[in-house]
């Protein structure tokens, strides 16, 4: 590290932070270094107000290129020293999109000989997710892995160690979340954990320590600082309230008087052929040194840019003049969106004085700002460290990047975001349009920025008059563009031959016209393992749910009149749900729909609209069952099939029921995915379904929630199909999913006699569903996800901290008692005769019911969150013997 600059002089006589800790009493607890590393600034933001803003992370704060890298580097040095050289070369570094993705590179840098991925937020054509991950507030998969090597995740194997990067660790969820979703497919026996600052609670220390314990891993922590964030009562509230009052005393937009010459540069840097821009498809020590081999010369072509197009010298805002360089307009500005311009704050080093040798005068070196983009921060960051050791002395080289992030700005001493320039995103993303953001850019004295963007980037809405070059323009006297070419992974190729859906009677007990099952068929192989060995190896992360099966036992008599008086009392209300939502689909999907239940949940919902469109209208509406996997995806194969045999506009997805929404977003992301990795275009994520408690969907039959007999039972209302395998040694990349038919258990199987009981209610139900389809028709009918925050509220208050672990709804609570090791139930106070078999299920397994207030579903399951083999009712112990469940009602676990 000796050749890298290491000074970090800040000078700020305001700490960065007293802005915000004055107004809400928010306070940094720990060590003193910490004021020197973090700011505080406000967004507006439902859970938190308060942002911790770094000033060594490259992000929101302009920094010394060496100081970001070196950052990152000597963290990497320290994992380093703890693994030793051998372990360091058999471990692999995952960086979080997108404000550490830098980050993690450098200290990927560090280990020396790991290779390196970064997840993102960009899907990319060619290349199918390896996996991904949710941030626990968010709607949507937030993160997506796509290395272009399948195997770079498994790394070593499980004696490898992973180790994951992220800016700050303030609660550990995310992390959490990560190491629960890749030890599911890659199980190992450490993993470390990276940080430029530890602010977790005392009580997010200790869960990380009980989950280490859980999946049995170790568990290491490297960080620079830690501390605590300590927050009065009542802050959340007062920050949103200080955020819209500043908000309101920005000024009105305006342009300035005098238009800004809008000229940019392009500088051709001549990357090396073969080196990735970054890590999203991953990064291998070999890319590591060729690069390192090519940046000097690419930083003189920086250089001989910035000298050729400099202003005068002795003007430290002076316009460049043009040369016979490639000139790009960047277009007119219309309007001005920063807030009033002030000194840049955190002005980290001292502009040291040089002489003019021409002139022979004493002036400020030149201010120079190498500004990245988004996920792209490594490969900018690594041309300021070249250019600042290239330019030494003759320039004060910084570095930032741009983000998606909206942060309010203040300008005032104390606070860590003095100014924003906003611009319309430029790289076609793929939630759609939107503002983006650079941070103390504006009023901070550069004389020149030179903007790093990768090809993808390289857009008209970047070069617009309103676009990025054009904001930069208006507060620099010379703006520079490098393309960075963006990686293109080799595409994956189509099978050649696709294989065929499986029907009745050979496959499953529905007739063969009622669906066909895109599925393989696995009835041969031993899948199945007892309930509570399958959740302590879920739970633990040893083992994904998909890769096993519960063991289908015969229900019980008395549980098999539950179901039958259900399905008498309910059929009517089924039947007007079923008739409600395929008028529904034919009203706007319409007029032929393929629909594409999701196994096995959705299918007999499907084959009830495929009765009703047949009965009511004479349609014959082709029906398949596809797989789709929680943390997995989309079986891919399926989708194939039905691109090649239907146009993908006309195809309906089809579920049961809507708990929070965790299928309905990943159905959403998979699609997407599948249509970025190369996969025919065209599919429509939204899910069509028989009742959306949750709030999740704008095309449902009802928002009850209430009992739907075929949430009672597994297979023996199913067809006599299994739930869906995904298992690598058993489905490869060009098989469906796999799917057992359970011919055993025929004597049980009701699957006919629902659907048929449901159906002959069809003409009762006809008026109040007409009635009901046209009101829907003209309501607003968006999703709130009125659901999806009540089970993050649960997760909170119960100490759960896993979203995946509440089931809400009656169906989700009737698996949770039925499948799973449940540890309570809640019920919402007043629920009535829905509950009627959640109460008896309870109590046969002694398992306590609470009544709650304020509950959007009628009742939420609560998986027991720490369980060990043993541990199935709340106490602990196991259920008590000579129980119906024990005695063979927890046969229907798995629907």
């Amino acid at each position: 590290m000796s050749e890298r600059a290491t000074r970090e002089e800040t000078v700020n006589v305001v700490w960065s932070g007293n802005w915000v800790a004055e107004r809400l009493g928010v306070a940094l607890e720990g060590g003193d270094e910490l004021g020197d590393l973090l700011g505080l600034a406000l967004r507006r933001n439902p859970k938190r107000a308060h942002l911790l803003v770094s000033n060594v992370l490259g992000k929101h704060v302009p920094q010394l290129p060496s100081v970001v890298h070196g950052a990152g580097y000597e963290l990497g040095e320290r994992v380093r020293a703890l693994l030793g050289p051998q372990e360091a070369r058999r471990a692999v570094v995952l960086g979080y999109a997108e404000t550490a993705t830098g980050l993690g590179h450098a200290v990927a840098d560090g280990l020396r000989d790991a290779p390196y991925l970064h997840s993102t937020r960009r899907p990319v054509a060619g290349v199918a997710p390896a996996g991904g991950f949710e941030e626990s507030h968010s709607h949507a998969t937030s993160h997506l892995l796509l290395p272009e090597d399948r195997d770079l995740l498994a790394g070593g194997g499980p004696a490898s160690t992973l180790v994951l990067v992220d800016d700050e660790f303030s609660t550990g969820n995310t992390v959490l979340n990560t190491v629960r979703a890749l030890h599911a497919l890659h199980p190992r026996e450490r993993y470390v954990i990276v940080a430029l600052v530890d602010m977790r609670s005392p009580a997010d220390r200790d869960r990380l320590t009980a989950f280490a314990a859980e999946i049995g891993a170790r568990v290491d922590l490297v960080t620079r600082a830690a501390g605590t964030v300590a927050l009065p009562d009542g802050v959340l509230e007062r920050g949103q309230a200080l955020v819209a009052e500043q908000e309101a005393r920005v000024p009105a937009s305006a342009s300035p008087s005098v238009p800004v010459p809008a000229h940019v540069t392009r500088v051709a840097l001549d990357w090396p052929a073969g080196v990735p821009d970054g890590g999203r498809h991953g990064f291998t020590p070999d890319h590591r040194t060729a690069l390192e081999a090519a940046l000097p010369a690419m930083a003189e072509r920086i250089a001989t840019a910035l000298d050729a197009g400099a202003p005068d010298r002795g003007d430290d805002h002076g316009q460049g003049a043009d040369g016979d360089r490639d000139r790009i307009p960047a277009g007119e500005h219309d309007r001005d969106r920063s807030p009033a311009r002030g000194q840049g704050q955190n002005r980290v080093g001292g502009r040291d004085r040089v002489r003019d040798q021409d002139q022979g005068r004493v002036r400020a070196p030149r201010r120079v700002l190498v500004l990245g983009f988004e996920e792209l921060m490594y490969a900018p960051l690594r041309l300021g460290t070249a250019l600042e050791e290239l330019l030494g002395a003759r320039a004060e080289v910084r570095y930032s990047t741009t983000t998606r992030s909206p942060v309010l700005a203040v300008d005032d001493p104390g606070y860590a975001i003095r100014t924003r320039l906003v611009f319309p995103a430029h790289d076609d993303p793929a939630d759609g349009p939107g503002d983006r953001y650079a941070y103390n850019v504006a009023g901070a004295g550069f004389d020149a920025v030179v903007a790093v963007v990768d090809s993808t980037a390289d857009t008209p809405a970047l070069h617009a008059p309103d676009g990025l070059l054009a904001r930069l323009a208006e507060h620099t006297g010379q703006v520079l563009l490098a393309v960075v070419p963006s990686y293109t992974p080799t595409p994956v190729q189509e099978p050649a031959v696709l294989p065929e859906p499986l029907r009745g009677p050979d496959f499953s007990s529905y007739a063969p016209d009622e669906v066909g099952w895109l599925l393989q068929d696995l009835s041969d192989t031993e899948l199945e393992a007892p309930t509570e060995e399958r959740e302590e190896a879920i739970q633990s992360g040893g083992a994904h749910y998909a890769e096993s099966l519960p063991v289908e036992y015969q229900p019980s008599p008395a549980y098999q009149a539950l179901f039958t008086a259900a399905l008498e009392t309910s059929a009517a209300r089924i039947a007007r749900a079923v008739g409600t939502v395929t008028e529904t689909v034919l009203a706007e999907r319409g007029p032929r729909p393929v629909l594409v239940s999701l196994a096995r949940a959705g299918t007999p919902v499907g084959v009830l609209m495929r009765r009703w469109a047949r009965h009511r209208h004479g349609l014959d509406l082709p029906h398949y069952a596809i797989s789709i996997v929680r943390g997995r995806g989309i079986d891919a194969t399926a989708l194939r099939w039905l691109a090649a045999h239907h146009d993908p506009a006309d195809v309906v997805f089809v579920d049961g029921w809507t708990g929070k929404g965790a299928i309905t977003r990943e159905l959403a992301a998979a699609v997407e995915a599948f249509e970025a990795s190369g996969g025919p275009a065209g599919f429509d994520p939204e899910i069509a379904v028989l009742a959306d408690p949750g709030g999740c969907v704008r095309t449902y039959g009802t928002r009850d929630d209430f009992l739907i007999p075929s949430a009672c039972l597994n297979s023996t209302v199913s067809g006599l199909i299994s739930r869906t395998v995904l298992r690598a040694d058993l489905v490869g990349p060009d098989d469906f999913h796999g799917g057992k038919f359970y011919r055993e258990l025929a004597a049980s199987d009701v699957s006919n006699h629902f659907l048929d009981t449901v159906a002959a209610r069809f003409d009762d139900v006809a008026a109040e569903v007409d009635d009901a389809t046209k009101e829907l028709l003209a309501a607003d009918r968006a999703p709130t996800w009125e659901g999806w925050a009540a089970v993050e509220r649960i997760s909170e208050e119960y100490g759960i901290h896993d979203v995946n672990l509440v089931k809400p709804g009656v169906g989700e609570t009737t698996r949770v008692l039925l499948r799973r090791v449940p540890w309570k139930i809640l019920a919402r106070r007043g629920a009535g005769p829905d509950l009627e078999h959640i109460r008896l299920l309870a109590e046969q397994r002694g398992v306590p019911v609470e009544e709650v207030d304020d509950l959007p579903y009628s009742c939420v399951g609560l998986i027991h969150p720490r369980f060990t083999r043993g541990a199935t009712g709340a106490d602990g112990k196991a259920v008590a013997a000579g129980s119906p469940v024990a005695d063979g009602g927890e046969a229907v676990r798995e629907a």
